[in-house]
């Protein structure tokens, strides 16, 4: 009897035979294999928040010819925060495969970095950015004290928080989201509920899961005036 392609993909992607056979053959609930199916899900998802995120967000800016509504300080902020990992890999000289997807995303945000500069006619201010941010991080992972690049790790989720915060700020004294993509905030939205599973299965109750559980909350903030604001558009808050 041929395989149907459903059970086909469940059984490869998402989970075991065994588990497949519990939950959809004989109707079980099966709690192990509930958290495993649970665990690839916010694997899956982290996975989409960490390579494909930011491209949303910088074709958005390029098809739009503008980067309104977005807050400079927060991208810089989230810049700032996935570099961390970035120099921590460089610093300890971690296998590039094991980190170059970091490195993408990474690129795309220094890219919106420059966009955001570039539309706000800062075009010479965004290349010299570009160029020192560079730099930096070539210093920094080459020669940084290994106590300096764990300081900087350990500040990444603090970033990440502050940058949320302050785009969630700017969204609400605008009245409107501009130029945010909605795609990339549903992504990051999805990723950051996954790193809190993941979290919760490893480290249970901890200063680090509630930071995640903060910062997916201030996630849950920015996607839900993504779908308030959506009707307002940046010349119908200015012609008010």
């Amino acid at each position: 009897m041929a395989t149907s392609p459903v059970k086909e993909f469940l059984v490869t992607y998402v989970m075991p035979k065994k588990c497949y056979e519990e939950i959809f053959v004989n109707f079980h609930l099966h709690v192990p294999c509930l958290r495993f199916v649970l665990n690839r899900s916010a694997g899956f998802w982290m996975l989409l928040d960490t390579f494909l995120a930011q491209l949303p967000q910088l074709l958005k800016i390029l098809w739009r010819g503008s980067a309104d509504g977005l807050s400079l300080p927060s991208v810089l902020l989230q810049l700032y925060a996935f570099s961390c990992p970035v120099l921590y890999a460089m610093a300890n000289s971690v296998p590039l495969f094991a980190w170059a997807e970091r490195l993408f995303t990474l690129a795309q945000t220094a890219a919106i970095v420059f966009l955001i500069l570039r539309y706000r006619g800062d075009t010479l201010r965004g290349m010299l950015f570009l160029l020192a941010y560079s730099g930096v991080m070539f210093l920094l992972g080459s020669y940084a004290a290994a106590a300096v690049v764990s300081v900087i790790q350990a500040s990444s989720l603090a970033a990440l928080i502050g940058s949320k915060v302050l785009q969630a700020g700017t969204n609400y004294c605008n009245g409107h989201t501009g130029q945010l993509s909605t795609l990339s905030v549903l992504l990051t939205w999805a990723g950051s509920l996954g790193v809190v599973f993941v979290s919760l299965q490893e480290a249970g109750s901890s200063w680090a899961t509630l930071s995640q559980l903060l910062s997916a909350c201030l996630s849950c903030v920015i996607l839900a005036q993504v779908l308030c604001y959506r009707s307002s558009t940046p010349s119908e808050k200015k012609s008010e």
